[in-house]
């Protein structure tokens, strides 16, 4: 048999909290490697979603899993530890920076983490069936240096089944798709596409397009650019809510929510994300390959330079 090797990690500072858990940036001592580990308190009656799903995913744009070990405390708890490779920055931490020089990105980088953004929900979507559930900039890492995107933490992630229903309270305020403000259990993997056009809306104007300060008020942020939702596209988010009503406000240009020298092709690309039927949103395949993001606009060097312009 294969002689087994001990990898032994030690943890240098904790870069993450949530309500999952806790993640470190480690070494291991064997390599010299830097590596994230997420640190999640496990139920030793349940198989670990995410775990099951990291193991499936090889994506240049999607986190990798390196190794997972389980750990206890004295009280007999049971942690596992996912160990990933370490992306130093986040979409969220790039945002702020230029949001305290200048409040837009270069137009190169908004093009270049949008379709790197496509390509990672694409494989995740096409290959394996899987919604991420809660796409937000900070679930978006960025290699400073090669500008590497890849999309991480598969906490809520899930295999969606046609017509087996699903939890509506996931995903991040600012970026939930409003067929789950409106409760909908039977949502596609369109959500993400939703939440990655808010994405793609901040970093084309600096901050959140949709800052809601509760899920009422999330749906009112919405509606103020979109316009109040007709019958048909209520139907379509969610058939029980049709006798709803609402203030008839009309839309607000998308020309007029960003700036005058905006390129068309940027508003043209969001309006087509950020649509309230979800069957009419763009996919995130067409949206990776959509002109809008090919077409001259990502020069070739930078394409190679970042590693991901292999197909898939």
């Amino acid at each position: 048999g294969e002689s087994k090797r001990t990898i032994s990690y030690m943890a240098e500072r904790v870069v993450g909290t949530g309500s999952f858990g806790i993640v470190f940036q480690a070494k291991c001592l064997e390599t010299g490697e830097t590596v994230a580990i997420k640190k999640v308190l496990q139920d030793r009656r349940y198989k670990n979603r995410e775990l099951q799903l990291m193991r499936l995913f090889d994506h240049p744009n999607v986190i990798s899993l390196k190794h997972c070990f389980f750990s206890t405390t004295s009280k007999d708890e049971l942690f596992l530890n996912l160990v990933m490779e370490y992306v130093p920055e986040s979409l969220y931490r790039v945002l702020k920076h230029h949001s305290s020089m200048n409040p837009r990105m270069p137009l190169i980088y908004v093009k270049l983490y949008t379709y790197q953004i496509f390509r990672g929900l694409a494989y995740i979507h096409n290959v394996h069936g899987v919604s991420h559930r809660d796409i937000k900039p900070q679930n978006l890492l960025v290699d400073p240096l090669t500008h590497q995107l890849k999309v991480c933490d598969f906490g809520s992630a899930k295999v969606l089944v046609r017509g087996e229903p699903n939890i509506a309270y996931i995903c991040s305020r600012y970026y939930r798709a409003p067929e789950l403000i409106f409760g909908a259990t039977e949502y596609t993997t369109s959500i993400d596409i939703w939440s990655a056009g808010c994405v793609l809306a901040e970093l084309l104007l600096g901050q959140p397009l949709f800052p809601g300060e509760n899920a009422v008020d999330q749906l009112v942020e919405i509606i103020k650019v979109l316009g109040t939702p007709t019958r048909e596209e209520i139907r379509c988010m969610n058939p029980n809510y049709t006798d709803f009503r609402f203030p008839q406000i009309k839309a607000h240009p998308w020309h007029k929510v960003f700036h005058k020298r905006m390129p068309a092709e940027a508003i043209d690309l969001t309006s087509r994300l950020l649509q309230y039927s979800p069957s009419l949103r763009c996919t995130a395949h067409l949206a990776g390959i959509s002109p809008e993001l090919i077409n001259h606009l990502i020069p070739e060097h930078i394409r190679w330079q970042t590693g991901f312009a292999h197909p898939g």
